[in-house]
């Protein structure tokens, strides 16, 4: 059996120097508003896959009120996801995420993103995508307020 599933994380940009994605730092001139590390793709893909498997979303598992997530790493939690979907009997197939911004630039750390992603959910990297796009200077991150992310997560029973 398959299934899949959707993801989509958004922040507000705030004062720093860099931004997580994808679990790579990425220099930039202001950082992320977050409870945790702020990664936008790693996120995305989080609720992508408790989605597929229906678990809930990210907010469930981990709630930005609780302490403990306080600046969390989003490896972190992507791993923890990974292995909550195979606790349930699901085997990752492939992942694809979009970054929704207008800077920083991302095609320099794309790979890097794509070579994490990858090594959190033991996957070859084939399958796993990351591309980048801009809304053409439209809505809040075309603004420059913000950045998004979208996923999807294919599932097969393990």
């Amino acid at each position: 059996m398959l299934r899949i599933g959707q993801g989509l994380d958004v922040h507000a940009f705030s004062a720093g120097d860099h931004v997580m994605l994808g679990g790579e730092r990425v220099a930039h001139d202001r950082g992320i508003a977050a409870h945790s590390d702020g990664d936008v793709v790693l996120h995305a893909l989080c609720d992508a896959l408790l989605g597929a498997a229906a678990l809930g979303d990210i907010g469930r598992h981990f709630p930005p009120g609780d302490a403990r997530w306080a600046d969390a790493d989003s490896r972190l939690l992507l791993r923890r996801v990974a292995e909550l979907v195979a606790k349930e009997g699901w085997s990752v197939v492939n992942v694809d995420a979009t970054v929704i911004c207008e800077a920083p630039r991302l095609a320099p750390h794309i790979e890097a993103m794509r070579r994490n992603i990858a090594s959190e959910l033991s996957l070859e990297l084939g399958a796993v995508s990351v591309k980048a796009t801009t809304t053409e200077r439209l809505g809040f991150c075309g603004r420059g307020e913000g950045i998004g992310a979208i996923a999807v997560a294919l599932l097969s029973s393990a």
